[in-house]
């Protein structure tokens, strides 16, 4: 693989180990918070939690506008301003409403960099590696959930401001990666689709040296050719890979993961550990999610994106079946978190590792941008939704029926897998984009 472009992946991959950070840094801080400025549940769920998920949303919404118009690179760039403005203020603030402010501009940086990062990176990457490259996107935002998690651990005994110390600390790597950014060049098929050819052929001969760089940019000037002018995802012939974007995302956030990663030591009390039992067996939830984010990685383009949800489904459906069963039938102790580390592994080598790679091919140069907004917008407005929900659901349903839902929602992502979701492996995106659209016509 050409080391340049593993650099430069990693790099733009490295805004998803701030998304893993800010998104699950929260959750050692949340029930201090609460006690602290004394919030309901519906408050301390939709505001002060919800608040940084809304922010996502409005980032995944709007994100598509800096990635189509100032570049991949700069957006990147301004996503990392955004995270750490986000951690100092956090750190800072004195009550819940300015919290949840600067928690709702780190939510914005989230939000936006599930479209810049995956858009970039798939737009570097050979076809033969591109599920690899932006599958350290992933790993990326596991290893962040994984740093946090034990960061949490190890600060949690600095006193009543530890939460401070918590959210703040994420200001260092926040400000590494911004610094990191500037040495990017831009991708080469955005700067196509704003007629800067020379500047196009330039990265196309570094990224790809083996190929023709001009008849790589023929190619893809054809398929922009075949567009008309001033096009959206929503026309009938991008209805397939819309309906894919979709799904993906709906049954990501269905099977109840960012549930569990927000409020992993809360659940683990709710199944009878204690405050510092549950802040360590946390953090075995994100070493779990790392090692099979890895595994994941390194077969996602051998077996391919169908594979890997074939054995995701069929994870999540076993482990949540036994999660909801242990609270019904009051299995205390250890049993919960290993069904818990099973739902985490299935969730890793699959939903987790495919989501973003999938969603990055399956639209057309001109249009990814605007995909990647719309899959990414699904997926946080759920992400937003059902979280806030889980601490009303827990003092009123009960834990055993959450997961229950989520264990059947996880049958219909079987269903998806096996009728409708297409293998992406190892297919140019110019030639993928061809075989969706025909598909649907």
């Amino acid at each position: 693989m050409n080391k340049k472009i593993l650099i430069w992946s990693v790099t733009a991959a490295l805004a998803g180990f701030l998304f893993g950070f800010d998104t699950v840094v929260i959750s050692g801080a949340e029930k201090k918070l609460q006690t602290l400025w004394g919030s309901s549940d519906a408050f301390h769920g939709i505001v002060v939690i919800g608040m940084a998920l809304w922010g996502t949303v409005i980032g995944a919404l709007l994100g598509a506008i800096p990635t189509n118009k100032i570049g991949r690179k700069k957006t990147l760039m301004w996503i990392g301003i955004l995270y750490t403005i986000s951690a100092i203020g956090s750190a800072f603030a004195n009550d819940p409403i300015t919290f949840a402010i600067f928690r709702f501009i780190g939510g914005l940086g989230v939000g936006a960099s599930t479209i810049a990062a995956p858009a970039y990176i798939s737009e570097i990457a050979p076809a033969k590696d591109r599920g690899k490259l932006v599958g350290l996107y992933q790993f990326n935002i596991v290893f962040g959930i994984l740093i946090a998690f034990l960061s949490n651990y190890l600060l949690n005994g600095l006193g009543e401001n530890a939460w401070r110390w918590m959210v703040g600390v994420e200001a260092i790597p926040a400000v590494i990666y911004t610094l990191f950014t500037l040495t990017l060049p831009k991708s080469p098929r955005w700067l196509l689709t704003k007629f800067r050819n020379s500047e196009a052929k330039q990265v196309f001969q570094i990224i790809s040296p083996d190929l023709d760089p001009e008849k790589l940019m023929l190619e893809i000037k054809t398929e922009m050719e075949n567009t008309v002018a001033n096009e959206n995802i929503f026309l009938k012939k991008y209805r397939f890979p819309l309906i894919l974007a979709f799904l993906i995302a709906f049954f990501n956030q269905l099977s109840g993961i960012n549930a569990l990663l927000y409020y992993a030591p809360r659940i683990l009390e709710e199944a009878g550990l204690g405050e510092s039992t549950a802040l360590l067996s946390s953090i075995g939830v994100g070493v779990t999610n790392m090692v099979f984010t890895l595994l994941g990685v390194f077969l996602i383009d051998r077996l391919g994106r169908k594979q890997l949800m074939y054995i995701c489904s069929f994870g999540y459906i076993i482990s949540l079946s036994l999660v909801s069963a242990a609270f019904f039938l009051n299995w205390e102790g250890s049993a919960v978190p290993v069904f818990l580390f099973m739902f985490i592994a299935a969730h890793a080598i699959g939903q987790g590792t495919v989501i973003w790679v999938f969603i990055s091919e399956i639209f057309p140069n001109h249009l990814r941008g605007s995909g990647q907004a719309f899959g990414s917008s699904v997926h946080w407005v759920l992400a937003a939704i059902v979280p806030s929900l889980v601490p009303i659901l827990f003092s009123t349903v009960g834990a055993g029926v959450v997961f229950l839902v989520f264990a059947i929602m996880m049958v219909f992502q079987l269903l998806f897998v096996v009728f409708m979701m297409p293998e992406t492996k190892g297919v140019s995106l110019e030639d993928l984009s061809k075989k969706l659209i025909n598909k649907y016509n």
